[in-house]
């Protein structure tokens, strides 16, 4: 014979419940659905073993962040220890939970056996449901309460974080950069044709969007170009010759005549082509600076951009840590991985990882193997950017260095350094750096403690305590820092 308990995580508490008839149960799946939302059906399935509530909304907070996490906390080994009997040869008892992974750790920790298949889901909706009911002195307006309070506690909790490593920005600006570079190449396309009706040789001349943009706006209409516009031009192009060029071709144009009204517009037109591709380059600079000081490892060994695109794939950057070096290599190419899966031919190679420059330096035979050793190294330089509390670049130049080398091999033969040797100088410059920002850290503490000493010293002589002025400014310094703490915990 075994015995079901079901563990219920509230807002309020912690609460087991005790399931009458367990073979029964599990067999009559259909009948306890039913009886879900009636509760005097459901009384005679559940029946309440103990409750624990929460003391405060701060172990509340801790409690639910730990079992989210999968984790066991100490009030609930506590707990369950207490009201669940041990199995014994005969009475076996299973503890019914919603999280597998919560189960295998309770398991771990308290030897009871967990599941979380049958019916159980089924009892757990039915108590979530009746859960007012079935405490005493319990109402729906005080588990609506108690519900609000954690979930905002909660997520205030979850949305805390370094401002300075934040990767939602890297995502969007990424995101908007894609989109810029493709409105940028369709609206100076649209240029291109509509001042070509009137000039079509510059085409030929300038390639760059950008650039014709600028030439097509300074020059306007061709016939009142002159040759006082030139050091203008040479400024724009860069180069004599080519303005010497655009002037020749504007005196011999077979384009046709064009009205004010319309050069009007293509200078409008041009102004804003040229206005979103300079927000283009400020927002690379951008993007530049905030990989640097989320992901500077991964922006130092695959560049920024295709740094920036690996974590707005995966959606973040802890996602992108969590990810295995063979997801990683092919991230990008999901649709070819599944045609090739479904057809039964070759998978691809690479994704986002092809616009890398060690791809395109590989040779055709060792691209794909390349591929696969630079998806091992991105792997590990996310680990280190997403987990470290020190940012520095280290790994990623040493990442970088190894890349480089294992290129050389391919082509050369010539035998790299073992990653363990890498490894080992890169934790020596990381201690380092950590060493000395630590020492800096500690300088400026001891400054800011001087200067407030100064301060209320300087306060004491106003205030007449001129002789005990050293000690009343360190317990004045020691009340201020109690002070602070208590705020910070109030706040918390």
């Amino acid at each position: 014979m075994s015995k079901l308990f079901v563990l219920f995580e509230h807002a309020a508490g912690y609460a087991i419940f005790s399931v009458k008839e367990f073979e029964e149960v599990g067999m009559l799946l259909p009948q306890v659905e039913a009886s879900v939302t009636n509760l005097s059906r459901f009384n005679s399935v559940v029946k309440l073993v103990g409750f624990s509530p929460f003391k405060t909304a701060l172990a509340a907070l801790e409690n639910i962040n730990s079992v989210s996490e999968g984790i066991v906390p100490k009030d609930l080994q506590l707990f369950l220890d207490s009201c669940i009997p041990k199995s014994g040869k005969k009475d076996k008892v299973v503890l019914g939970v919603v999280d597998p992974k919560l189960g295998a750790n309770i398991t771990e920790a308290l030897d009871i056996k967990c599941d979380h298949t049958g019916a159980i889901p089924e009892i757990v909706r039915g108590i979530r449901f009746h859960f007012h009911n079935l405490i005493k002195d319990f109402t729906a307006k005080s588990s609506g309460i108690a519900q609000l309070g954690l979930g905002h506690s909660y997520s205030r909790a979850k949305v805390k974080f370094n401002v300075n490593r934040v990767d939602n920005m890297i995502i969007q600006s990424i995101a908007l950069l894609d989109q810029l570079d493709k409105d940028i190449n369709i609206f100076s396309m649209r240029i291109r044709e509509w001042y070509s009706y009137h000039f079509p040789e510059l085409v030929k001349i300038i390639p760059e969007n950008y650039m014709y943009a600028k030439v097509a706006k300074l020059i306007k209409n061709r016939k009142e170009f002159t040759d006082e516009k030139l050091d203008a031009l040479e400024e724009i192009v860069m180069d004599t010759a080519k303005a010497q060029a655009i002037i020749d071709a504007s005196k011999s144009s077979m384009g046709m005549d064009i009205s004010s009204i319309d050069l009007l517009n293509i200078e409008m037109f041009a102004t804003r082509v040229i206005s979103l591709a300079d927000y283009r380059k400020q927002l690379a600079e951008y993007l530049r600076s905030k990989m640097t000081g989320v992901a500077p490892n991964l922006a130092t060994l695959i560049g920024d951009q295709v740094g920036a695109r690996l974590i707005a794939h995966a959606g973040s950057l802890t996602n992108l840590a969590k990810y295995p070096a063979s997801t990683v290599q092919i991230l990008g190419a999901e649709k070819a991985l599944f045609r090739a899966l479904k057809t039964r031919g070759n998978t691809p190679k690479y994704g986002l990882l092809f616009h890398s420059t060690f791809i395109a330096r590989a040779g055709t035979k060792n691209k794909g193997r390349i591929s696969r050793y630079l998806a091992n190294k991105c792997s590990i330089a996310s680990r280190i950017d997403c987990f470290t509390d020190i940012p520095t670049n280290i790994f990623g130049e040493k990442l970088r260095q190894q890349v480089e080398d294992r290129l050389k091999f391919y082509e050369t033969g010539e035998v790299p350094k073992k990653n363990i040797d890498v490894m080992k100088e890169a934790l020596e410059e990381t201690a380092q750096v950590t060493a000395s920002v630590e020492q800096e850290s500690s300088k400026k503490k001891k400054k800011k403690d001087k200067k407030r000493k100064r301060e209320i010293l300087e306060n004491g002589n106003k205030n007449g305590f001129v002789e005990n002025g050293i000690q009343e400014a360190e317990e004045l310094i020691k009340k201020k820092k109690k002070k602070k703490s208590k705020n910070i915990n109030e706040n918390e």
